[in-house]
């Protein structure tokens, strides 16, 4: 059985995590991702079954959409809520009318510093274990491309945005830039994607509708 299997990944374990365990559900030898959806981060997660793994750079796509929350007035060490608290600022004065003039400025090409927490690699190792070890270091901002970002609902000052990017766009330092940009600092919440390249939420199944030694997930499979 080769093909693509898109897991709606629940916000918690890590993507390599839901690998194993799907891996494991399905007693297939080979599986491996279509681009890692961080812990807190819940949605479409592309799995490549089998002979797909060979295909899994041309079906990884460029297109991501992702909608979240951005929690205004709380800075975190890790650009969400899974973070320690580095600075508090009630945005008084501030509404949803003031953050729409400010997404202008973060639209089309950006430059964007990654999360100290994240996998980006630092003298050969992970930023996020350099992180966890103590180590002081700086990661540099590189181009990410942002084709749209749009309010969609959410109180003040919790507004849910919407996010169409391409591949290495953390929402994560976005909603923190977004904050620091308003003065008051801000961090990334129920983040979800919806899109991740070619495949969407609609198609994707949660991992515990796959049944231990049941071949029932032949039936979410799509084709190369």
């Amino acid at each position: 059985m080769d093909g693509v299997l898109v897991i709606d990944k629940p916000a918690g374990p890590t993507s390599h995590a839901v690998v194993a365990l799907v891996k494991r559900l399905t007693r297939v030898d080979k599986i491996g991702h279509l681009g890692t959806l961080d812990p807190a981060a819940s949605g479409v997660l592309p799995l490549v079954i089998n002979g797909a793994t060979r295909h899994a750079k041309r079906l990884a796509g460029d297109e991501k959409i992702y909608e979240f929350t951005l929690f205004l007035g709380v800075a975190t060490d890790t650009d969400d809520e899974s973070g320690n608290v580095i600075s508090r600022k009630i945005p008084d004065g501030l509404h949803f009318d003031d953050l729409s003039r400010i997404l202008e400025r973060f639209t089309g090409r950006i430059m964007q510093r990654p999360p100290l927490y994240s996998a980006k690699k630092v003298y050969g190792r992970r930023a996020c274990d350099l992180s966890r070890d103590g180590m002081q270091f700086n990661l540099l901002p590189r181009p990410v491309n942002v084709d749209a970002i749009e309010i969609i609902g959410g109180t003040w000052p919790e507004p849910r945005l919407r996010l169409k990017c391409r591949a290495g766009t953390y929402v994560r330092s976005l909603c923190r830039d977004l904050g620091e940009a308003l003065g008051c600092g801000g961090h990334a919440r129920a983040i979800r994607r919806l899109r991740s390249g070619a495949y969407i939420i609609d198609e994707a199944v949660p991992p515990e509708a796959l049944k231990p030694g049941s071949d029932a997930w032949h039936a979410y499979l799509l084709p190369v």
